[in-house]
């Protein structure tokens, strides 16, 4: 009689894990790897479509003759545009004009922000309440500036008319002497951004350790000496980058200098952005507004890598000593 076999029992073979939970777990991988990727990629975009394609846009629109009245209808002229603005003596004075508003706005702006800087730094009373007020100029929204300071210079009714005739200095067209044009948005931007320097050096200058200060104190040094052997060094990268940044937007001002002056007397506040206004919607030329904008992003360009060298000259003897 035959003895039967006894027969192993089959196992089920191991169940694969669920579809979904798969999925998850390569998005996460994914997600994992690429992370820095995904979240960078929204800025990136918002460059790409607001920033870099104007950009690229505005350029090749500078190559062409294109009007206002028929915006998709130019043709390529190549260079004729920047060949007519670099042998165009109006487009050499706003250059200059630029020049010289970037240059004072910059200094006063700096130079006085940074002086108000150190004083709201000192502890005195109500320097809370001053420093809140100090702040309302940069508050005000750029429009409602403007036509403050229009009010000021107003010939008949305006304060600083007023003021100049009880001092005995007589009344002056502020708005329409071509002498007083650049003076007079000047001294609205600069009150516009002063306290902004202010508080970014302010910012800076509550970095500054106050023990090495005490310590050029206890070894009988003066406060200016303290300052200039102490605070300064900590605080000049920040006066560099702020003096950068007003650089760049005093070049490309627009709303204050038009608002008060629209360009002129006598096109003497007509700066590079101004001069792309009134090229492109009084002459109705628009590849000739684009060149000109092109070549005032080459002048902020020039004044970055100015910078940039400076600040590897500053770099390279603060390692040296």
């Amino acid at each position: 009689m035959a003895t039967p076999t006894l027969e192993a029992p089959q196992t089920a073979p191991p169940a694969s894990p669920p579809r979904r939970r798969r999925d998850s777990g390569a998005i996460s991988r994914f997600i994992e790897r690429n992370g820095a990727y995904l979240f960078l990629f929204p800025a990136i975009a918002y460059l790409a479509i607001f920033t870099v394609f104007p950009l690229i846009r505005g350029v090749l629109l500078s190559f062409t003759a294109t009007k206002l009245v028929n915006p998709s209808g130019g043709r390529p002229v190549g260079l004729e545009n920047y060949d007519y603005l670099l042998s165009s003596d109006k487009f050499w004075t706003s250059v200059a004009t630029t020049l010289l508003y970037t240059l004072f706005t910059v200094v006063f702006s700096v130079a006085i922000g940074t002086a108000g800087a150190l004083l709201l730094n000192t502890a005195f009373k109500g320097r809370g309440i001053i420093r809140a007020i100090a702040t309302i100029p940069w508050a005000v929204p750029t429009v409602a500036a403007a036509l403050i300071f229009v009010w000021i210079y107003n010939n008949e009714q305006g304060i600083l008319n007023r003021t100049t005739s009880a001092l005995g200095l007589g009344e002056h067209g502020w708005l329409v002497d071509p002498q007083y044009g650049l003076f007079a948005v000047t001294l609205a931007t600069v009150w516009k951004l002063t306290p902004l320097v202010m508080l970014v050096m302010l910012s800076a200058l509550q970095s500054v350790p106050h023990e090495l200060r005490e310590a050029t104190w206890v070894d009988g040094a003066t406060r200016f000496q303290s300052f200039r052997a102490v605070t300064l060094p900590h605080i000049m990268p920040t006066i560099r980058v702020i003096t950068l940044l007003m650089t760049i937007w005093s070049i490309r001002r627009f709303e204050i200098i038009f608002l008060i002056t629209g360009g002129g007397p006598l096109d003497v506040t007509n700066t590079l952005v101004v001069n792309v206004y009134r090229t492109a919607f009084q002459d109705q030329n628009l590849g000739r507004a684009a060149a000109i904008g092109a070549l005032g992003l080459v002048l902020s360009l020039l004044v970055t890598v100015v910078y940039f060298i400076v600040e590897q000259i500053q770099e390279r003897q603060e390692s040296q000593r």
